[in-house]
């Protein structure tokens, strides 16, 4: 069936499937060292209170039926083997339902973790990840030509993340609109890395620049993606640059990763070979799908019926680029699928970061007090900013949140200060340094700071990668009698 086959997006389809099989190996990993600590059955936000209050229709979960720590490790590494084997390219090798059944296991079993995954699970990119795994499930084994109809659902994916990011921007803070939002963004970004001091401290009419080049990228290059030929190819490798750069000043998980996986999906095996033989390599797309063989009826037929579906689920998000009132992340039904995306509709002016210190002394008014390292987030202002994504340290970002004012936060912080009590060692596997090596703390406290990146001169003078000043408390001294009280 030549309407049905896109023989020309062979390598896409390798790219897009061993890519979000790799992120998925990523995120079972996160899962495998942080799932217990925070969401566990003694965890800050524990599974089993969750699925007592919230049906299965709402968050559909293996969980609901039975939880337990030992179950959720089996999920990990189950999901965790089956994303390796399409990372190898197993699955690829067989009929077209061995990769389906593979995705739709990951799918399945991540979804699994996410809707019982409450605010740890809160981010747009855990969506991202279960919709583009459902529809790399229905891209079909190497020895079928992709279906077009699934290929062009992941443009439209692709579509949605960027366009909908870009608009988000645009109706939102004033601080796109005038093109200064960079002023602030990489100073006050969740979680800097190493570069993201040396982009804050590029000159203003730079970030201007960017801006401005974001604003075409979000906003006018994501319909170039349904223009067949080198024009949707061009349109993704502008778009693969832009969130490279991305990821070279910031951490957001595997969010921009993702994004250039997905977008590798608009670019053709014509246009790849034209681009490696400017560069000099010998590149036949002819020899890249020569083994290819008509789609076997059943795959035709389900691919139709679930392409039918998700465009009628695309209603919703379709809808919401076109309002006002335009959500941000949202996803309209329990199953991930179709959702609305975006990111930094604002950005914040100031850093303020929250610190939690401990002592082991009995007064607190004279005791001393140590500080808690955490893996990812500014603490030590002389400690520079490390790369962690795309891997995701969830603690980390929601302390963030947490200095932002979010009172949501508070429901899994007052436990963690009752862990940090406790000397929970699980707790404490989440930090990059417990001051007291094990040791119960006989108080501990919340300070909150205003960080902001050394100029060079106090770099060079000081040695600090980070100026911060002291702005008070936020949660006064708590031992575990005057803790229980709020748990």
């Amino acid at each position: 069936m030549e309407w049905f086959d896109a023989e020309g997006w062979t390598v896409a389809r390798a790219v897009v499937q061993r890519g979000v099989a790799a992120v998925y190996a990523i995120a079972f990993i996160a899962v495998l060292r942080q799932f217990t600590p925070l969401l566990g059955e003694h965890g800050l936000l524990p599974v089993p209170r969750f699925v007592e209050r919230v049906p299965w229709r709402s968050a559909p979960s293996l969980f609901h039926r039975w939880y337990s720590d030992r179950l959720v490790v089996v999920v990990a590494w189950v999901g965790l083997l089956l994303a390796v084997s399409v990372v190898v390219g197993l699955p690829q090798t067989g009929p077209p339902w061995a990769p389906m059944l593979v995705f739709l296991a990951m799918f399945g079993l991540y979804l699994s973790v996410v809707n019982v995954g409450q605010i740890f699970y809160g981010f747009g990119w855990e969506s991202l990840l279960l919709e583009a795994g459902f529809l790399a499930a229905f891209l079909g084994s190497d020895r079928v030509a992709p279906p077009v109809t699934v290929l062009v659902l992941v443009w439209w994916l692709v579509f949605r993340l960027e366009f909908g990011a870009g608009l988000i921007k645009w109706r939102g803070d004033t601080v796109w609109r005038d093109l200064t939002a960079l002023y602030y963004h990489h100073e006050t970004q969740p979680m800097p890395n190493p570069a993201s001091r040396w982009f804050h401290l590029l000159p203003k009419p730079l970030h201007k620049v960017e801006v401005a080049a974001n604003h075409v990228t979000q906003l006018v290059v994501p319909f170039l993606l349904f223009v067949p030929g080198p024009v949707a190819s061009t349109a993704a490798a502008i778009m693969v640059v832009t969130q490279a750069w991305l990821v070279i000043s910031g951490n957001f998980a595997w969010l921009n990763w993702l994004t250039m996986v997905l977008a590798f999906a608009a670019i053709d095996d014509r246009s790849l070979a034209a681009a490696l033989r400017l560069a000099g390599a010998d590149a036949d797309p002819a020899r890249w799908s020569a083994q290819q063989e008509p789609a076997p009826l059943w795959f035709v037929v389900v691919v139709l019926a679930v392409s039918a579906w998700l465009v009628w689920l695309s209603r919703h998000p379709a809808r919401n680029l076109l309002s006002r009132r335009q959500l941000m992340n949202a996803s309209f039904n329990a199953w991930h699928l179709v959702n609305a995306y975006g990111a930094f509709g604002s950005i914040t002016r100031r850093r303020v970061e929250v610190v939690v210190e401990g002592t082991l002394d009995d007064d607190p008014g004279t005791g001393h007090w140590s500080e808690y390292e955490f893996k990812g987030k500014p603490g030590d202002v002389r400690r520079v900013p490390r790369q962690y994504a795309p891997y995701h340290l969830r603690l980390d970002w929601g302390m963030w949140f947490l200095g932002l004012g979010s009172s949501a936060q508070m429901r899994w912080f007052v436990p963690f200060l009752a862990r940090l009590l406790e000397a929970d060692a699980p707790t404490l596997r989440l930090l990059r340094h417990d001051p007291f090596d094990g040791e119960r703390p006989r108080w501990v406290r919340a300070r909150l700071y205003h960080y902001r990146f050394a100029t060079r001169r106090e770099r060079r003078e000081t040695g600090q990668w980070w100026v911060r000043t002291d702005e008070g408390l936020m949660v006064d001294a708590q031992d575990l009698t005057s803790l229980r009280r709020y748990l």
